[in-house]
């Protein structure tokens, strides 16, 4: 049997207005950032080392940013420990554009894997990188909220604070493009 090493996460702690979030570095390229509340299953993936690097600073600084309103695109080295289809998946989810949500089966379709809801759900759970690889935007097809590993109230925070930036920003153009893909702006009733 193949062992698996857990890499190695340096890593500190942001206080971000959703609740706390451990951010992790290994690498040189961010690798975590997750609930504190998710520390169990942190713990379980990683060999956490708490110590703040450039690389979990400069996440910092750009979730402050976020947070702010005054960043819609995080620009960090990012790696990603998964199996090939949860990165797929995760990629995916990367494609979301802020201030838009999308599906279950809508992500499993975009990311090639249209039979496979239940599976492409399952990954989005597992996504190490909450707000950076922004699985918040994922809501259920009735355009209810789903689950969350910061919480349901995180996710509505994270959905609100978009809402909000993006309002009065959108052109016609946009809301018609984002219908064609499928995608809703965030507080767009279907």
């Amino acid at each position: 049997m193949k062992r698996v090493t857990t890499p190695t996460v340096f890593a500190e702690t942001y206080n971000s207005p959703a609740g706390p979030l451990i951010i992790g570095e290994t690498d040189g390229h961010l690798c975590l950032c997750d609930w504190a509340v998710q520390m169990p299953r942190i713990s379980r993936r990683f060999n956490i080392t708490k110590s703040p690097t450039a690389v979990t600073r400069e996440a910092c600084s750009q979730l402050e940013r976020y947070f702010a309103g005054l960043l819609r695109e995080f620009t960090l080295p990012v790696i990603l420990h998964g199996t090939p289809f949860q990165t797929a998946i995760w990629e995916a989810l990367r494609q979301i554009p802020y201030g838009h949500t999308e599906s279950y089966s809508r992500l499993a379709v975009i990311a090639g894997h249209p039979g496979a809801v239940r599976a492409v759900a399952n990954a989005v759970g597992a996504n190490p990188a909450s707000i950076i690889v922004p699985c918040h935007r994922i809501i259920g097809a009735n355009g209810s909220l789903t689950g969350y590993a910061g919480g349901l109230e995180a996710k509505r925070i994270l959905l609100d604070l978009e809402r909000r930036n993006i309002s009065g920003s959108c052109s016609c153009h946009d809301v018609g493009s984002s219908a064609r893909q499928g995608r809703r702006h965030i507080g767009e009733v279907s």
